[in-house]
């Protein structure tokens, strides 16, 4: 992963979420792929593309006579740093205060309530065990 993640805006991310399922894809395949999920012409698409070729968010077959699109970066490794971007705007970096406001306020099974359990119970054994 790229130290310098680019800024990707929400409309960009649909385009990426098309990426990130199938690639490589033809600019009329990810158009294609957006209809009926957006009200964009085709020409709206092609401006996104453009912006996230540009950003570097997205790579560009050129060796074919029809050009191909593909993620540079993972789905996981661009919601790690969106997720980094918001808990430092909003939150001025504070875990904890952005995780007890969205636990207080969703409902959470049992089962989503253990699961979240476990995940502090483990981070909490990592923490203790003695550093080599």
């Amino acid at each position: 992963m790229s130290t310098s993640m680019p800024s990707i805006s929400e409309a960009e991310w649909r385009v990426m979420n098309v990426l990130w399922e199938r690639s490589p894809l033809t600019a009329n395949e990810i158009i294609s792929s957006l209809e009926g999920q957006t009200d964009w012409n085709p020409k709206t698409v092609r401006t996104l593309l453009n912006r996230l070729v540009q950003k570097n968010a997205v790579g560009v077959n050129q060796n074919q006579r029809v050009y191909t699109f593909y993620p540079l970066y993972s789905q996981n490794e661009c919601q790690h740093a969106e997720a980094q971007s918001f808990l430092e705007r909003i939150y001025s970096g504070a875990l904890k205060s952005m995780l007890v406001q969205f636990i207080q306020k969703e409902s959470l099974s049992d089962e989503e309530i253990q699961e979240l359990r476990s995940i502090l119970d483990a981070k909490q054994t990592s923490t203790d065990a003695p550093k080599k």
